[in-house]
């Protein structure tokens, strides 16, 4: 491995000479190493090396067209970004003997925080995720590749879970239609957002597409907001996805497989301070519709991502990992009952976003 890094080293022209490489093992998906090169004046600097699983993103060029595109658009308006490297091409990535897609960047001393309980923390997440949109508000998000289409095209995320339940292949929803009769109930509601953007009610955004706190870079010392990392799932999409996919996750007062539903809940205080940091950030470019579409856009999104867990249920299991038979179906619980919960609080977290815009 190190002879490779060495080669992927000397074809980005990187300064220095190769000291020495240490496997990072907090991505689940990508292989990740940090590379120490030392430089003439005997100083170290480090760089994150990563190949990209094929298996997961069947198109690495594109993702890392539409990572340069954004990139560049956000370093020449004097904004912070991840820096990727380039070869003497002008490629921000590189392909070895066998084929596999290496992409270099600037090591950037930091913390993450995969969940977090301190307001303070919450707000510099949304006003980081805010920051990452305004800078993009004047790209054409259609210029980018859609690299994993319909990701959060909720209403064909629903149609095709009913179509598995109708086909029923491994003889389970006999034994979810409490799920499913809900699911049915707010089939409608849930899809309206995809429908009214396929009808260009909403402009074509550049969206991150996954938004968890753990995918902001902060400051060790001032635990203020550095950069948003993981692009790999940027693409043109909804502005509101990206607001509700984040108060999914970050306002849910339980783990999204908690099985014991009493622990299930949405926090109104932290989707406040979220509100605070990601419409502070980005009030300026949001429209109208699209900042009255917020609240819906996170009762939408965990819908969304409720029916997911269940089709994978009712097809076997195939796509979401599992620990035990019945994961899937506790995940998709666990979404029901938060998504029934912002249904529940939806006119007091409206007021909330109004409130926040002003």
């Amino acid at each position: 491995m190190t002879e490779t890094i060495r080669k992927i080293g000397e074809a980005f022209r990187l300064p220095g000479t190769l000291d020495s490489t240490e496997a990072l093992t907090n991505g689940n998906i990508n292989l990740t190493c940090r590379a120490n090169y030392r430089q003439t004046d005997g100083s170290l600097r480090a760089y994150v090396f990563q190949r990209i699983n094929t298996a997961v993103f069947s198109k690495p060029v594109e993702i890392m067209q539409n990572i340069d595109l954004v990139t560049t658009h956000i370093e020449r308006a004097q904004g912070r970004t991840l820096h990727f490297h380039h070869t003497a091409e002008g490629k921000n990535y590189v392909l070895d003997g066998e084929e596999n897609l290496w992409r270099v960047m600037d090591w950037v001393d930091s913390v993450t925080f995969n969940t977090c309980d301190d307001l303070g923390i919450i707000e510099a997440t949304g006003r980081a995720f805010g920051n990452f949109q305004n800078q993009l508000a004047d790209f054409d998000g259609a210029q980018l590749f859609e690299t994993i289409p319909d990701f959060h095209n909720t209403k064909k995320r629903l149609d095709t879970l009913f179509s598995h339940i109708a086909e029923d292949p491994c003889g389970r929803a006999a034994s979810v239609q409490e799920e499913i009769a809900w699911i049915a109930s707010v089939r409608e509601l849930a899809g309206e957002l995809s429908v009214r953007y396929a009808n260009g009610e909403f402009p074509v955004r550049v969206t991150h597409n996954d938004t968890k706190s753990n995918n902001v870079l902060f400051d060790p010392e001032t635990k203020q907001p550095v950069v948003v990392i993981d692009l790999d799932t940027v693409m043109p999409g909804m502005a509101m996805y990206d607001f509700g996919d984040a108060v999914r996750f970050i306002a849910n007062t339980a783990a999204e497989d908690e099985p014991d539903l009493s622990k299930v809940s949405f926090d109104t205080e932290k989707f406040r301070a979220f509100c605070r940091g990601f419409i502070g950030a980005v009030r300026s470019s949001l429209t109208q519709p699209e900042l009255d579409g917020m609240v819906l856009a996170a009762f939408s999104v965990t819908v969304e991502l409720a029916s997911r867990f269940l089709d994978d249920y009712l097809t076997g299991d195939t796509y979401f990992k599992i620990n035990y038979p019945e994961h899937n179906l506790v995940r998709t619980r666990c979404q029901i009952a938060l998504a029934k919960d912002i249904l529940r609080k939806r006119d007091a977290l409206e007021q909330i976003v109004r409130e926040t815009a002003k």
